[in-house]
């Protein structure tokens, strides 16, 4: 076939490409291994010597204007797709936008980092413990052994008989104190999950709970006080007031239940408080010389105070809520209120 019966060949089809699978097509006809264009060259050999150069100049002119007229049909094909996808998704620019909803922490998780930023910024440390413990560290090194019936209190999830979910992050007090003792000063809260067999409006199998410890020489009761009392003042108003009850914590000698006027009324009698005007919200003492003994101090020498708190009860009077399983449903409207 002469190079110009080629072309015309070439020419009748290329006009009738519509899309760039079929340009791909014609290319590889043309160009491919099996080509015209490829078999015309190859067919060189059986010409005369003479006749090579000025045939081969030839086909090899036809092969680069086919090559030029293949990328510019390609171009123009993917400009003409371009186009069509443009004009197809096309956007209205008058239109609004689509705003995006942000994420919001749990409410839990706020009230633990408003504790979290309250407690130190009066110096203490922020510790963590593992929520998987050895019975030792959950009870027995709290001054808490096998047959202590204040156990009972603490209803727990046993893996094996000395394995279990911790009940509260006090085990992590111990262990900061066996890891720095004798060094002093000590001064820590623990904030973490918990879990506990109780399921009801005011209880959970997990909560959130976070204990504070601060071991010294010369730490009194007094410092307890006031280092809670400016804690409840920062969390719940300048005006807030705080009384303590005595009480008994094995782990504490001596024990006092903490608790602020009501959130509510004021402090003069409602409902929530049960017109007691106010409201329990957590358990301090000073350190119990047993357990700083078992972590290797010397309660002759050192003192320190300790603190607990569950995070759904302060949150639950920071934000009026009735019924504790609210934090745990996972409803949506519930979430989006804080």
């Amino acid at each position: 076939m002469h190079n110009e019966e080629l072309w015309q060949r070439y020419m009748g089809e290329i006009s009738k490409v519509s899309n760039l699978n079929e340009l791909q097509t014609i290319k590889v006809k043309f160009l491919g291994k099996k080509g015209e264009v490829t078999l015309a060259l190859k067919n060189l050999k059986d010409l005369p010597p003479e006749l090579r150069p000025e045939a081969g100049q030839k086909i090899n002119t036809l092969k680069r204007l086919i090559e030029e007229d293949l990328e510019k049909r390609e171009q123009e094909l993917l400009q003409r797709a371009l186009d069509e996808k443009l004009s197809k998704e096309a956007i209205d620019v008058t239109l609004p936008g689509y705003s995006l909803k942000l994420g919001k922490l749990h409410p839990l998780t706020q009230v633990q980092h408003r504790i979290v930023e309250i407690f130190t910024s009066m110096g203490f440390s922020v510790a963590t413990g593992p929520e998987i413990e050895k019975d030792y560290y959950n009870f027995e090194a709290l001054n808490l052994p096998k047959d202590h019936p204040a156990r009972d209190m603490q209803d727990s999830f046993y893996i094996t008989e000395e394995v279990l979910l911790r009940t509260h992050t006090s085990p992590v007090q111990v262990r900061v104190m066996e890891k720095y003792a004798p060094n002093l000063p000590i001064k820590i809260i623990s904030p973490g999950k918990v879990y506990r067999r109780d399921d009801d409006a005011t209880h959970s199998p997990m909560f959130a709970q976070c204990e504070g410890l601060a071991v010294d020489r010369n730490i009194r009761f007094s410092d307890l006080k006031g280092v809670l009392l400016t804690f409840i003042k920062e969390l719940f108003g300048p005006k807030t007031k705080m009384r303590l009850r005595p009480s008994y914590f094995p782990f504490t000698e001596p024990s006092a239940e903490v608790d602020i006027s009501c959130v509510i009324c004021g402090g003069l009698g409602c409902k929530v408080c049960k017109g007691s005007g106010w409201l329990e919200i957590l358990g301090a003492g000073m350190v119990h010389p047993r357990v700083l003994e078992m972590a290797g101090y010397d309660s002759s020498m050192v003192t320190g105070f300790a603190f607990g708190m569950g995070l759904e009860r302060i949150a639950m009077l920071l934000y009026g809520i009735d019924d504790l399983r609210l934090f745990y449903d996972n409803d949506i409207r519930f979430l989006q209120m804080f």
